[in-house]
């Protein structure tokens, strides 16, 4: 006891003036964000601010480590671990491959890339326990009972691919169980939250083959999985973050395996690859190489990175042979199935739900929203007013964030039980009133696809001749 409070002491204290100093301009009104921010949020979205940006550096490792301990499992949640064993056949990497190559510039050099193996995926399913409170312990019954359990009380065939945010090197499906958690209970439905592989240790494509793999397991089980299969049109790809940059390339890799005809061979078996019913995220991530104008411009309503992080040297960062974006060889930053925002072609996708505030990553979801609507892909758009990244995660408490929890859940429901009444529309939710107001999806930015890849290539061509 007298150890952990000594390591709160150590934590909070050089944070307390900092603070302080926050909440006194918050409470006289002269910050910026006072007129749209409670005090509560506007303290939290510091100490995030601090944390992040004004900490002493430390390693890869250890920042990772912090978020992969497992605080147990207890409440209003149903879960049930599994692992997916691997197919006997090497498709999936292979057609995963001739995508990437196919969606190269014609003028890029053929690979770039270490080939990750194919190993067997875990995940977590989730659903929601109606008859628990906060403080119910988990039952101690094998994980096929629990997945039992849990089908007892989905009442919706909606089933939610759940890919965790977390800048693609942090994080797990045990940091996500709320987020999960809270969507099964108002879609009524479950999800599967994939653990894909982190980089740096695993960098692109890695995560992106255990996301297909995860996706082929849903829709054709492996043997001993504890699920039946699951028809595309019941399954809704979600994620934040990294997570949602995860969903965007991977819908992106299924219309190329379309475009392309191909089909993968698993369990002795030629599989088509099928569109699933939608794509729904919060503040993705669309744009490795942060080129847009709002990386700078929002710095003051978020709490992400102001500046390129510093990391100690350890065993997986920094990288041999060096290269700046953990997740990728710098000269694939802009690839389309890296920074989805590249990606120009986006007819006969499913449709597609986009939330986000005024944070720094607001621009590249305005412009890929803009881009895919424009090629007759419904979306959904909703941009609450002065939130920060990810705000209905971090920020729980807030009525903006619930509400957001429920449009979010919505509209994965309407995706999978009515797709015919989605239609392409955007909202601004007001901060305090939540009152809305419309937004043209077909206009949301000034800027446009081809300035923002015009911007995209230089950053990147920048980033690949300093590493190289």
């Amino acid at each position: 006891m007298a150890d952990g409070s000594a390591r709160s002491f150590k934590f909070w204290a050089p944070l307390a003036p900092k603070i302080m100093k926050t909440g006194l301009r918050h409470v006289l009104k002269r910050s910026e964000q006072s007129k749209y921010w409670d005090l509560r949020t506007a303290i939290t979205v510091r100490i995030f601010d601090i944390v992040i940006n004004e900490s002493p550096p430390n390693t890869v490792t250890n920042t990772q480590n912090r978020t992969l301990k497992d605080p147990g499992i207890k409440g209003n949640v149903w879960i049930s671990k599994v692992k997916f064993p691997s197919p006997p056949e090497d498709s999936i990497r292979q057609v995963l491959f001739n995508a990437i190559e196919k969606l190269k510039k014609p003028e890029e050099a053929l690979g770039g890339y270490t080939e990750p193996e194919l190993l067997p995926v875990e995940g977590e399913w989730t659903g929601y326990r109606a008859n628990a409170s906060a403080k119910t312990p988990e039952l101690k019954i094998s994980e096929e009972k629990k997945y039992e359990e849990m089908m007892r009380e989905v009442t919706s065939k909606t089933t939610i691919l759940y890919l965790h945010g977390g800048a693609l090197f942090l994080c797990d499906p045990i940091t996500h169980r709320n987020v999960n958690q809270k969507l099964a209970k108002f879609t009524g439905g479950r999800t599967f939250s994939v653990r894909y592989r982190l980089s740096p240790k695993h960098p692109f494509p890695a995560a992106l083959l255990d996301a297909l793999f995860a996706y082929m397991s849903l829709l054709y089980p492996p043997p001993g999985s504890l699920h039946t299969p699951v028809s595309p049109s019941d399954i809704v790809i979600a994620g934040d973050s990294a997570g949602g940059n995860l969903s965007f390339a991977l819908l992106q890799l299924i219309l190329e395996l379309q475009r392309s005809s191909l089909k993968i061979k698993w369990y002795g078996e030629e599989r088509d690859i099928l569109l699933p019913a939608g794509v729904a995220t919060s503040s993705p991530w669309l744009d490795i190489t942060s080129s847009m104008p709002s990386i700078k411009n929002n710095q003051p309503y978020d709490y992400l990175p102001k500046h390129e992080m510093e990391y100690k040297k350890c065993s997986i960062w920094p990288a041999d042979p060096p290269r700046k974006h953990m997740y990728v060889n710098d000269p694939l930053c802009a690839h389309p199935l890296v920074s989805p925002l590249v990606a120009k072609n986006w007819n006969g996708s499913c449709p597609i739900y986009i939330a986000t505030g005024w944070e720094i990553l607001a621009d590249e979801e305005k412009i890929c929203a803009m881009n895919i609507a424009n090629q007759g892909v419904k979306v959904v758009f909703e941009e609450y007013e002065a939130m920060p990244h990810c705000f209905g995660i971090i920020l729980p408490k807030l009525p903006g964030s619930d509400l957001f929890f429920q449009n979010w859940a919505r509209n994965i429901t309407l995706m999978v039980d009515r797709p015919n009444d989605l239609v392409t529309n955007g909202t601004l939710i007001k901060a305090k009133t939540l009152a809305t107001e419309p937004l043209d999806v077909l206009g949301l930015s000034t800027l446009t696809y081809e300035k923002a890849l015009e911007m995209i290539n230089e950053k990147a061509a920048q980033s690949s001749s300093k590493s190289s």
